[in-house]
């Protein structure tokens, strides 16, 4: 999948020169291949043990988005997916883990951002927006047995800010190419019973992603 991101940005560089007119409509849909990296932030601490040092998976997987166009320069984009599943590891040396997974969970992170498109350039579209992420947490689990006997869980949802930045390359009879990146805040508090006196939170950890995707679009 990295191979297909690097081909069509290759292909949006090129766009350019193939680009007839600046198609135009109210609404735009495209489809992307999206790559998550993950920015494993937060801190979480168990007494005797320390930070458990919690990371997240980075993987590629689709998006679909809508964009309407209230203006020729104002417009909104919501961003659908699928629920994706993510490992949840551990680095925590007194524990004998590293790198080590711990357990995994599924998240749906639709985003909805208002958009400012530059009209001034010449075959291209750049625009930047701003927003809200919502993400559902389910189907949360634990793989290791030491992890399981703490009797941990994170949140079921985040709800955080969103921005991001973006060009579409019109190339002809509605159809066009775009490059994007947004960064959004994606958090979940984490609880355990440490001690046997209960469930307690513990911490937080913050997958805060940069999102990088390559796609299509049509314009109507």
């Amino acid at each position: 999948m990295r191979k297909q991101l690097i081909a069509l940005a290759a292909v949006a560089a090129l766009a350019p020169q193939f680009a007839a007119a600046q198609d135009s409509g109210s609404w735009i849909v495209r489809g992307r291949a999206l790559y998550l990296q993950s920015d494993n932030g937060g801190s979480t601490n168990v007494a005797g043990v320390g930070s458990l040092g919690l990371k997240t998976n980075d993987k590629v997987f689709p998006e679909l988005d809508i964009s309407y166009f209230f203006t020729p320069n104002i417009a909104a984009e919501l961003i659908l997916t699928y629920p994706q599943y993510q490992e949840i590891k551990s680095t925590n040396a007194a524990l004998g883990f590293d790198n080590h997974k711990i357990g995994g969970f599924r998240h749906l992170p639709p985003t909805l951002t208002a958009q400012y498109h530059f009209t001034n350039f010449d075959g291209f579209r750049p625009y930047v927006g701003a927003g809200v992420n919502f993400t559902s947490i389910s189907q949360v689990h634990w793989t290791d047995a030491t992890v399981k006997s703490l009797n941990p869980s994170i949140s079921d949802n985040s709800f955080g800010w969103a921005v991001q930045a973006g060009v579409d390359i019109p190339v002809g009879n509605n159809w066009l190419i775009n490059l994007d990146v947004k960064k959004v805040k994606i958090g979940v508090d984490v609880k355990a019973d440490v001690d046997g006196t209960g469930v307690k939170k513990i911490g937080d950890f913050n997958v805060d992603p940069l999102l990088f995707s390559v796609g299509v679009g049509y314009r109507f």
